[in-house]
This record gives C-alpha cells, structure tokens and sequence, in this order.
C-alpha cells in the first residue's frame, strides 16, 4: 500500500510535464475535490454523521481568503503559498459555531440542522454584496512571493497539490490519534461513548470543525486557482457533489472519497463538452455503485481479491471477464439510448420537425452518422446492446453460483483440508 502511495505522488508531480495546460487546469480542480472530499469524509465516513450542507464551510473558506488577498496582497505575514491558512482558520471557526448547533441531535435531525444552515447562508449571500459582492461576486490577483510570480497554471498546481498532500496527510494522522479513533466511536455507538463518560457533543462538534477547517482550505485553494469568488461556492449542487463523490469513491476507506472526487471532476471535464446529459450519467453511476458496489469503487481490488481468493484466479477470471462484459455492453445500449431521446426530445429536433413538416421524424446525428427515429433499426441498436449485457449477466449470475456450489462439495485448489481426529 505504502508503495501505491508513493508511486501515486510520484505521478501526481511529473502531471505538469505530460499534460497540456488545459487538461493540467483540470487536475488542480482535481486535487481541489479530492481534499474537499476527504474533509468531508471525517464527517461522515468516520464519525457517521452525514452533513447536507458542507459547501457552507467551502464557500467560507473561499470569501476568507479573497478577502485576504485583497487586504494583504500576498506579502507580509500571509504570501501567497500561505493563504490557504485563512481559509482553515475562517471554515474552522465557521464550522465551530455551526457545528455547535448541529451536533446536539443526531442522524436525520443533523442533517437537516446542515442543509439549514447551508441554505441560510446561500441565501443570504446575494444580498450582502459589502460582503460576498453580490452576483458578480469578489475578484482578486495572485501576488508574486517567495521567488514565484504564481502566474502560470504549474505553479498553481505544484502550491495546490502541497496544500491538497500536506492536508490529506494530517487528515490521515488524525484518524490514528486519540480524538480519530473516539470519532469511530460516534459512528458505531455513541451511546456507549457517553455510558464511559466521554462528552460525545463536544466531541462531534469538534470533528465537526475540523472537517470544516479542511474544507475551508479547500475553498482556499479555489480561490487561489480562479482568483476570484461567488456567492455560487454556496450552492446545495456542491453540497450534494461532495456527498455523491465521497460514496462513490467509498467512505468506509480512507483514499474512497478522494479517488471518487478526482475522478468525478474528471469525468465531468471529459464528458460535460460531449453530452448535456453528463450529470444524469453521473446521478445513474451513483445509483448503480449504491447498488452493486456498497463498499464504492475504492473496494473494487478488495472485492477482485476476495474472489481469487475464494474461487482461485482459473475459475474467478472468467467470473470478472463475464461481469465486466456485462457492464460494457450494457452501458453502451444505455448510452446509445439516452443519447438518441435526449436528441430526439430536445429543442432542436423540434423546430427541425416544424421546418420540414413533411418528414415527421428527422434523422438525428449520433456518432458520426444519421439515424432515423421512425426506423426499427435504429432502436434496434440500444436493445440488441441490453440484451447481449442482460445474458452474460445471466451467465456470470450461473457460473457463479455453480463455483458455490462446486466449493461446498470440494474445496478450491490450493486449500488445505484439515484432518479430523482418528483419520488415518
């Protein structure tokens, strides 16, 4: 694991010299959500409690530290590589009061008591344009310091990825001091805690600051990337992409949510200039991790060992070809179906419809070429794709309940048979 880590920093700082500048851009932003992610995932994934309205102490964060660099310029006791301490200290004294309140009820109550304050305080921001410049939002500039001018995308990633690892390692300390593991205590019993005569309030609310002391760094690091700040930093959209991005990536693991987040924000990147329809790509992955992968991607090589070793690699293997088969077929006639309605049914289509109203069904272009929706054909596609993913589900369903079976009648090969006592 340890070599994992390594090699994954590694690749992370050679990123500038084998990306170009606009795909560079995208893995600061990359960076931004995995940190974030991860200060949320103390919240929720180790202490259990599920916050609706995390973005607050982000968008604090965010306006702290534009407030700063207009104010100090970047110089003096706060240069530019140290700003994201404004951030830390405005989502950490935020988030204090905040959770104060929050964490005297638990489960549904809490996260109500979140999503109330985030939508207050989105609410109010509009308004305050002394404060939170109205929709035009609070502009700022980079300031040149410690012999960097930070005006170049590389030397706005290399300040983003020291803050994002020197986060996510004090992050990753925390969980293994005292306070880390009493934080695993108010998720599985609570109760208990407070039976051995622990201040269980007082220690939620001081995990509660503390995620939201990481996210105000987070909020930091976005302003120093965008050199600028809106009241939209508040927006529930970002609540709620922290929340999908962290159970997608796993909150039972300590890397899940931050390897979901990258690889969400990349996915929004990559796919966002292909489809309008990226989001309901992203809400229908959320669903089908939820279902079939609980443990999210992260635990995805968890699962893959646990089936060689439980079946041995020669029989598991197909069982994984099988089931990836599956899931590639199945999400191409999906998309090939989402993709033909979404052109079919948009605003386009339509007025091509009422300009040639002799041709009542249009051909759309979907892959390079024309298809006819009036045409059997054409739908054809999608259902032949769904019903190749259906029946190698099917036979990966069978083949592995015949492994079952096989291995209650005989072990795997491999496995050692334990002797019992008066065998010869």
């Amino acid at each position: 694991m340890v070599a994992v880590v390594f090699a994954g920093v590694a690749l992370l700082l050679a990123l500038p010299f084998l990306l170009s500048q606009g795909l560079l851009n995208a893995a600061v932003q990359m960076l931004i959500a995995a940190l974030f992610a991860s200060a949320y995932n103390l919240l929720c994934g180790q202490a259990g409690m599920l916050s609706f309205g995390h973005a607050a102490y982000f968008g604090v964060g965010a306006f702290g530290t534009v407030h700063a660099m207009n104010a100090v310029g970047g110089a003096g006791l706060l240069p530019t590589p140290l700003l994201p301490l404004v951030g830390a200290a405005f989502g950490l004294l935020f988030g204090g009061i905040a959770g104060w309140f929050a964490t005297k009820r638990t489960g549904t109550y809490f996260a109500m008591i979140t999503l109330a304050i985030a939508e207050l305080v989105h609410s109010l921001a509009p308004h305050l344009k002394g404060l939170f410049g109205g929709e035009a939002g609070v502009s700022t500039m980079r300031m040149p310091a410690w012999g960097l001018d930070f005006g170049s995308t590389t030397q706005v990633y290399y300040l983003t990825l020291g803050w994002a690892l020197l986060c996510v390692g004090l992050l990753y300390f925390f969980t293994h001091t005292p306070l880390g593991r009493l934080a695993y205590g108010l998720r599985e019993n609570s109760h208990r805690l407070r039976f051995l005569g622990y201040n269980v309030h007082g220690l939620g609310m001081a995990v509660f600051a503390i995620s939201a002391m990481f996210s105000g760094v987070a909020g930091a690091l976005q302003v120093l990337s965008n050199e600028s700040a809106n009241y939209v930093v508040f927006d529930p959209g970002l609540s709620a992409a922290v929340i999908l991005n962290s159970y997608i990536g796993g909150v039972k693991m300590f890397l899940g949510p931050a390897l979901g987040a990258a690889l969400m924000t990349f996915f929004g990147y990559a796919v966002s200039d292909l489809t309008q329809s990226w989001l309901l790509y992203q809400g229908i992955l959320f669903v089908l991790v939820m279902m079939f992968m609980p443990s999210g991607l992260a635990g995805l090589p968890g699962t893959l060992g646990r089936l060689r070793q439980r079946f041995g690699l020669a029989r598991a293997m197909p069982l994984v070809l099988l089931s990836v088969g599956a899931a590639l077929l199945l999400s191409m006639g999906g998309t090939f179906m989402i993709e033909l309605l979404q052109r079919v049914f948009s605003q386009d289509y339509r007025s091509a419809v009422r300009l040639h109203p002799g041709d009542a069904w249009p051909p759309v272009m979907l892959l390079s070429r024309e298809w006819s929706p009036a045409s059997v054909a054409t739908w054809s596609v999608p259902l032949t794709l769904f019903a190749a993913g259906l029946l190698l589900a099917w036979i990966a369903r069978r083949r592995r309940a015949a492994l079952e079976d096989g291995q209650t009648e005989s072990p795997p090969p491999g496995h050692r048979v334990a002797r019992t006592e008066g065998a010869a």
